[in-house]
């Protein structure tokens, strides 16, 4: 199948990502750069044993499982698809880098969780120490640092409960690092042992979030942007210390997993779709 012109391109992927049109769903996406408005010449999709493959011109690879069962594929109510960051809104990445920071520069400034400011940790550290952006990549390029991280408190409770609730679709969409060495399968294998095997199909890996269909995008990142402006899904702020003094231009927010405040907030969203 090929999609002739860059706007049929970017309708059909916006569109189609995560919707089961077929017996094949979207299980897992990888993406190793974010296309530009725009960049496509075609999509071709090609089918390999249990992988069903989708391949954009300029960069985007999508893998996906056949006959996934954590996605319903049946007809009848319209089920909401809910898309769960994992760093700094399943897993502690701020909380555990800093404790690495420390234990391997312990003669170096370091910012406090509290004190934090950006999304980008070298940004803030940057206006420090010109050499201490190098010193913090090297936190979280080490090996088994994704795979160390622990969970946000309740974090894993919720997001199960979440896939219990009737008519819920959750699926984990993160993004990968330019130098994905070791965090493409760390990320995995963190899904696997926090939240079990079956949920490995449920995990989305990429680079521009806007690509991805969902009706909710939970992110602690402030300000998404994309190939897509008008993204599906609504973006919810989950609150962590870098974003706690954005402004959000409007966004909600959700401050925690712990006070159930969650479960309002799938409910609502079921009423709408």
């Amino acid at each position: 199948m090929f999609a002739r012109s860059s706007r049929e391109a970017t309708k059909w992927a916006c569109g189609r990502f995560l919707v089961p049109s077929n017996k094949y769903s979207l299980a897992c996406a990888v993406t190793r750069q974010s296309p530009p408005s725009g960049c496509w010449g075609s999509i071709q999709i090609t089918r390999s044993n249990n992988w069903f493959c989708l391949s954009f011109v300029k960069g985007i690879i999508v893998m996906a499982r056949r006959n996934f069962k954590g996605h319903s594929q049946t007809v009848g109510p319209a089920r909401l698809k809910v898309l769960l960051d994992l760093d700094q809104v399943l897993a502690d990445f701020e909380g555990y880098f800093l404790q690495r920071y420390k234990e391997r520069f312990p003669d170096l400034p370091f910012i406090e969780e509290k004190d934090r400011n950006t999304f980008y940790l070298r940004d803030q550290y940057a206006k420090l120490r010109s050499d201490l952006p190098d010193r913090v990549r090297e936190i979280y390029m080490e090996e088994y640092f994704f795979l160390s991280l622990p969970e946000i408190q309740g974090s894993i409770a919720a997001a199960k409960a979440m896939a219990d609730m009737e008519d819920v679709d959750v699926f984990i969409c993160t993004s990968p690092l330019t130098s994905y060495r070791y965090c493409l399968s760390e990320k995995f294998q963190w899904v696997e042992d926090h939240l079990g095997a079956d949920w490995v199909d449920r995990t989305i890996i990429a680079k521009d979030k806007t690509m991805i269909y969902g009706h909710i995008l939970i992110d602690d990142r402030p300000h998404i942007k994309g190939a897509c402006k008008n993204p599906s899904w609504e973006h919810i702020v989950f609150t962590s210390h870098h974003n706690i003094r954005t402004d959000l231009r409007g966004k909600r927010r959700l401050d925690s997993w712990t006070d159930g405040h969650w479960k309002d907030l799938i409910e609502d969203f079921k009423k709408r779709i």
